[in-house]
């Protein structure tokens, strides 16, 4: 069709419309970002556009607006960027446990890691590529020393450096790559020293002396010579096992199933060990790059499968809400963050383990429902005094201990409920030193039929001055309710007053 034709030079003219539309959205000006340092506004962080331009990081933004009138400038959120890198640092825990915070950015330690994932070069690419699904432009770099893989990241193309390239790749670069101060870089540069390798070949004691053994430990530990540990953000777990899928997963059958899966590769490396997991912690990488983790506690060292897969599935069950798998998880982890000797289990003739104790199985799946801290056992305590006599803490180790026994026939000497605080009751006896004929409590007046005791117990003997000896008598109504009731202090001997509690009822 002629283009005179006036419907053919209207349609074109609609799509060269168009496409300078979308030209003019994709095409956006240089972006920085702010915040006020000494009473000014500086760059604290700018991106490749206005990089480009000359723009660098601490230039007062007045500066910037002259070199680039069309800059875009937006205020810093501190508190903002430390949870997205945060998020991201639980992200990067997929390519290793080692990840450390690191100057804005992030340091992994990928030792022994690099080929599960192909290779140093196809890890970086992996790593860039997720990022970049998820929205962010990243650069990174593998080098043997944590200097070397932040100056190759942040000022070259490189993805690897290997340990003898180090120096070549360090030598042109600026000084600003071993992350010195912005003062100390400032400093050098006044002398004319602007390239690392100006530094590498000057001598050493001169430029401590005048600039700090700062420069020099960068220095170093860029180059290997000194070592620089990573500090991960999170505690590395003694065990690891985890597995990634092609296929994302979703469902709950799914995840049990590689729960039940990882916890018995975990069994072996513990039986092995001779140990048991005193914890578990379950992290559910989603494809998106949010991080769930759910950890579940044990009373004893466990490692049998089917015990681990019940502590989480009880610990789903008692979550406020269900498990966003959003388009699925391609990595599952099951990690053991703390670990205690365990005896090897007794099999029988058909394989199976005995001597599981169904008590401790029933506190790990209260705890995982409901909380640890809210289940607990009363346990022996090393006193006389009736309420410090028992003790309550979790865990299926401690026993507990029943009410003493002193008449052989199985009649106990204790009150079945034992008050929390023992109160105090008005109370008449025949003798200062007698048992009670009658008392009241809670306004009622009860007349005693029977009485024994008394039962005298004092105070440890490092409490001495802090409290009064007890003499406690068992007593009995006409109804035949049964009483607690002791008297504080002895009379004429610590006191000329004693003071009548009731401490519990037998029924």
């Amino acid at each position: 069709m002629a283009a005179s034709d006036p419907a053919a030079h209207l349609r074109d003219q609609d799509i060269g419309t168009e496409l300078a539309a979308r030209t003019q959205d994709v095409i956006r000006p240089p972006l920085v970002v702010t915040a006020k340092i000494k009473s000014a506004l500086r760059i604290v962080a700018l991106d490749e556009a206005a990089a480009s331009l000359g723009l660098e990081p601490g230039q007062p933004l007045a500066d910037a607006r002259a070199m680039a009138p069309a800059l875009d400038a937006v205020d810093e959120d501190a508190a903002a960027d430390a949870a997205l890198l945060a998020a991201i640092a639980d992200w990067a825990e997929r390519y290793t446990p080692l990840v450390a915070l690191d100057a804005g950015g992030l340091m992994l330690d990928v030792t022994g890691c690099a080929h599960l994932f192909g290779g140093e070069d196809a890890l970086v690419a992996d790593l860039e590529a997720r990022l970049a699904d998820q929205g962010f432009a990243a650069r990174a770099a593998i080098a043997s020393t944590p200097g070397a893989a932040a100056a190759a990241a942040r000022f070259t193309t490189r993805r690897s450096v290997a340990a003898d390239a180090t120096p070549a790749l360090l030598a042109p670069l600026p000084l600003a790559a071993l992350r010195l101060e912005v003062e100390t870089v400032s400093a050098l540069d006044r002398v004319g020293l602007k390239r690392i390798g100006q530094v590498m070949t000057a001598p050493r004691a001169p430029l401590a002396a005048r600039f700090g053994n700062g420069l020099l430990r960068r220095l170093d530990q860029a180059l290997g010579s000194l070592e620089e540990p990573i500090g991960p953000r999170r505690p590395v777990a003694a065990l690891i096992a985890e597995r990634r899928f092609a296929e994302p997963i979703a469902r709950a059958e799914d995840i049990a199933a590689s729960i039940l899966s990882l916890a018995a590769s975990l069994a072996a490396s513990l039986e092995a060990r001779g140990e048991g997991a005193r914890g578990y912690e379950l992290a559910l990488f989603r494809v998106d790059g949010a991080v769930r983790r759910i950890a579940v506690g044990a009373s004893r060292p466990i490692r049998a499968p089917d015990l681990v897969l019940d502590l989480f599935r009880e610990k789903f069950a008692g979550l406020a809400e269900e498990i966003d798998a959003g388009f699925g998880f391609d990595m599952v982890r099951l990690s053991v963050p703390v670990s205690a000797a365990d005896a090897p289990a007794q099999v029988d003739l058909a394989g199976d383990a005995t001597g599981e104790s169904d008590l401790g199985r029933l506190i790990d799946r209260i705890g995982a429902r409901l909380g640890a801290e809210r289940v607990s056992r009363i346990a022996a305590g090393d006193s006389h005094v009736p309420e410090r006599a028992e003790m309550r803490g979790g865990g299926a180790g401690t026993a507990t201990t029943p009410w003493r026994d002193s008449t052989g026939d199985g009649t106990i000497d204790r009150p079945l409920r034992l008050f929390a605080r023992p109160e105090p009751v008005e109370a008449m006896a025949a003798v200062p030193d007698g048992p009670p004929l009658r008392f009241r409590w809670r306004r009622a007046l009860y007349q005693i039929v029977r009485a024994e005791g008394p039962e005298r117990i004092a105070p440890e003997w490092w409490r001495d001055g802090e409290e009064l000896s007890r003499d406690y008598f068992r007593v009995e109504d006409p109804a035949g309710h049964r009483f607690w009731l002791y008297r504080e202090g002895l009379y004429g001997r610590e006191t000329s007053a004693p003071r009548w509690y009731l401490h519990g009822v037998f029924g």
